[in-house]
């Protein structure tokens, strides 16, 4: 997404350390962008405005939740109205979900979006 970001993860046994993780992945996305010349705005205190400072985490709690929040993350573009269906995403795990054969290619179509051209 533009302003923001959704990930599932897998971290090791007994890790629950988010923040780290959320530090390095900001930290190291943002040393990218500067190293590829993308100018990149700072704030009063000289840190970089690209990331939101807070982040939520939800530990998934069995088979049927992880699948609520990975059709929830495969919506998001649609919900936010950047397209018409998840497949139209260009930056989303759903079309590995399509190329395996876990959903169909028409998934997450907003019909009424789509019916009135957008």
């Amino acid at each position: 997404m533009p302003d923001h970001v959704h990930a599932v993860w897998k971290l090791p046994n007994n890790d629950f350390n988010y923040s780290l993780r959320w530090h390095q992945i900001k930290s190291n996305f943002t040393k990218r962008l500067i190293k590829e010349g993308v100018k990149i705005a700072k704030d009063q205190r000289g840190e970089y405005q690209l990331w939101q400072r807070r982040f939520w985490e939800h530990r998934i709690r069995d088979e049927s939740d992880l699948q609520a929040h990975i059709a929830y993350i495969h919506f998001n573009p649609v919900k936010h109205g950047y397209v018409i269906s998840a497949k139209e995403w260009p930056y989303s795990s759903f079309h590995r979900y399509v190329q395996s054969g876990l959903v169909q290619e028409n998934w997450g179509y907003d019909g009424v979006q789509g019916a009135f051209g957008g």
